[in-house]
């Protein structure tokens, strides 16, 4: 190929500008790399005069992001806008009619949309690229579309969200629970001032969804994905967990089971020594089991400007290149319904903590409500000293394995016991050589 491939690029925040940065500063690398020049055209953002560090001398300025999907000078469209709706949206659907390559970083977008997408880029034979949608500068939607795809994927467990990450890490290491860190993280730009779908765990699960999609081979399924989030996780339950041999991670679950497939965002406790315990702070990690692979873990940078622009360059490096493939894996037409969801019967043992009243025959009363509701337990640690204002102290129980829905009924008939306060917290123990 010898025409350069001309791009736009909408959206100049911290991605944006990051990705200008890495094309002022290796451009020409990145053209001899790609077989063609790599030249910027155009960009858009909402605000003209803002200074963001960026050198756009002889790069077209477009106030309406729509123009960039109908200019007959423009090949690729870089969406770095957000959002699953609006401009973001109607920008990728108008580029990819028009014949234009795509690469996003907009993981709410895929997680929706993905599928009519891919679609509209199949039917235009054009590029859809999303590496920096899911887990920042980790090439793991280049692994699972290219390098994995002699394996039949049986499960992927990853830590995709860097603030929530972060915000376990330091309840871990200085004792203090969830609403003081947040406000520390919301200060050093972890979190940002609506935290809702870091800590919520929506953001971890729009990234699930992409990935299950490219593990199993069937329609994006957000609609299915079981999300909770970290925000009832206290300093108590991150000691308990450490007693235990634990470290608490919010983990993005995606496995293979009879008829159907499990997709789940939620705290977890992980067993110590394994690869996903060690990842701290903002860092994301993901764990594959193939079968011809074994089991494989991708770690580094989840987020932020370098490790995100570098992944939308990997995108633009292949489309330069000519590399065009199904943006999941298959041909669109040819992905299978979105499978039946399992969440009900996926299996695993519980750390389940509640607060009971400190009096004679309380705790056998607990016990022999749990054993009616069919839980069997492991261990039972219950801490001396004095309760809360009813008179409740913490009692943590560690069942055997059982299944989603058990466990939500013995929940619900705990919340209602007389000896107990309020709903107990449970969190699953994710406990396999995997993590």
């Amino acid at each position: 190929m010898t025409q350069a491939l001309r791009i736009g690029i909408a959206g100049l925040g911290t991605v944006g500008a990051g990705v200008v940065k890495i094309l002022a500063a290796r451009g020409s690398f990145l053209s001899a790399a790609s077989g063609r020049e790599i030249k910027l055209v155009a960009v858009t953002a909402r605000d003209r005069t803002k200074d963001r560090g960026i050198d756009l001398t002889g790069v077209r300025w477009e106030d309406d992001p729509m123009a960039l999907a109908s200019a007959a000078d423009i090949d690729l469209v870089i969406e770095l806008i957000g959002g699953s709706e609006g401009v973001a949206r109607s920008l990728v659907e108008a580029a990819l009619k028009a014949g234009k390559h795509v690469a996003t970083a907009n993981k709410a977008l895929i997680a929706h949309h993905g599928t009519a997408l891919a679609r509209l880029a199949e039917a235009s034979n054009v590029a859809l690229n999303y590496e920096a949608a899911v887990a920042g500068g980790i090439p793991v939607v280049k692994a699972m579309r290219e390098a994995l795809a002699g394996n039949e994927i049986r499960s992927v467990h990853g830590i995709l969200n860097g603030t929530c990450n972060y915000i376990l890490t330091e309840m871990e290491t200085t004792g203090r629970d969830f609403a003081d860190v947040l406000k520390d993280a919301q200060a050093l730009g972890y979190a940002e001032a609506d935290p809702t779908f870091d800590v919520g765990g929506i953001d971890a699960a729009h990234k699930l969804a992409i990935l299950a999609s490219l593990a199993f081979g069937t329609e994006i399924d957000f609609a299915n994905v079981h999300v909770e989030g970290i925000e009832k996780i206290s300093a108590t339950d991150i000691a308990f967990a450490a007693e235990f041999g634990f470290k608490v991670k919010l983990l993005a679950i995606a496995e293979k089971g009879d008829g159907g497939i499990v997709q789940c965002v939620h705290p977890a406790l992980v067993p110590l020594g394994t690869p996903l315990a060690a990842v701290s702070g903002v860092y994301n990690a993901v764990a594959i089991d193939g079968d011809r692979v074994g089991h494989l873990v991708l770690e580094g940078r989840g987020a932020g400007e370098g490790p995100t622009a570098s992944a939308v360059i990997s995108d633009l490096v292949d489309i330069a290149r000519g590399t065009i493939v199904p943006p999941f894996i298959v041909p669109a037409a040819q992905l299978k319904p979105p499978a039946k969801p399992l969440m009900d019967t996926h299996k695993s043992a519980f750390y389940l903590r509640l607060r009971a009243m400190d009096r004679a025959g309380s705790m056998a009363a607990i016990t022999r409500a749990l054993a009616e509701a069919s839980i069997s337990i492991e261990r039972i640690v219950q801490r001396g000293g004095k309760g809360d204002d009813s008179g409740r102290l913490p009692v943590v129980f560690i069942t055997h394995e059982t299944d989603e829905a058990t466990m939500a009924r013995a929940r619900a008939l705990l919340a209602q016991h007389e000896d107990v306060a309020g709903t107990p917290l449970v969190v699953r123990i994710e406990d396999s050589e995997l993590r």
